[in-house]
């Protein structure tokens, strides 16, 4: 199996893992209607498959109030509630670091609203930090196709600035000076681990 770039040159799957692994997923540019989450889910299925980090989505609490049971060996859920706020989105394990994210949208093309982040997701991850934890955004302006990897720092300072009456978003112009930007690419879609190194210790 073979990928051709736009430029013509070709890119070979180096493993029989990695050939099926394309062939599961096709991460080329004819997916750009992909979510942000399908994309990070597929990268971290490359992490996995070739043995680099276990990096999963966070399964959401639910209380389940209302369930039927159409037949003995089925059952529906109908009625169900959050139980409790979620964290963040995502959490594993990278070169003995624990890594803490939270992947976030805009079609804004200037900023990212503040509103987009809960008061308990940055707590949270202020508090995985001082555990040693590496914890920061995945931002992605839909409208510009650019992915940022926001270091806990450069959120901190904007929130605080938030609380004091400041701007309640982030300029396009701080991304590009303060946060990490990530290049999609085919294979792995986004490489934010290779981001991420400028964050550890």
């Amino acid at each position: 199996m073979t990928i051709r770039y736009p430029n013509g040159k070709k890119y070979t799957p180096t493993s029989k893992q990695e050939t099926n692994l394309l062939k599961k997923k096709d991460l080329s540019y004819s997916n750009r209607g992909k979510t942000l989450e399908e994309e990070i889910d597929e990268t971290n299925e490359f992490y996995l498959q070739r043995n680099i980090a276990v990096i999963h989505k966070k399964p959401v609490p639910i209380q389940i109030v209302k369930v039927e049971y159409p037949s003995r060996s089925a059952a529906v859920i109908r009625e169900a509630y959050f139980r409790t706020p979620s964290t963040t989105d995502y959490n594993g394990v990278y070169k003995g670091y624990y890594i803490d994210f939270d992947a976030k949208e805009t079609e804004n093309k200037t900023s990212f609203p503040l509103k987009n982040v809960h008061p308990h997701q940055v707590s949270h991850m202020e508090s995985s930090a001082k555990q040693k934890g590496i914890c920061f955004l995945l931002v992605r302006f839909s409208s510009l196709e650019r992915y940022f990897v926001v270091p806990l720092e450069m959120l901190l300072s904007a929130w605080d600035r938030m609380l004091n009456g400041g701007r309640k978003s982030i300029p396009l112009s701080e991304f590009e000076g303060q946060a990490i930007e990530i290049k999609p690419a085919y294979v792995p879609r986004l490489d934010y681990l290779k981001a991420i190194t400028q964050l550890l210790p």
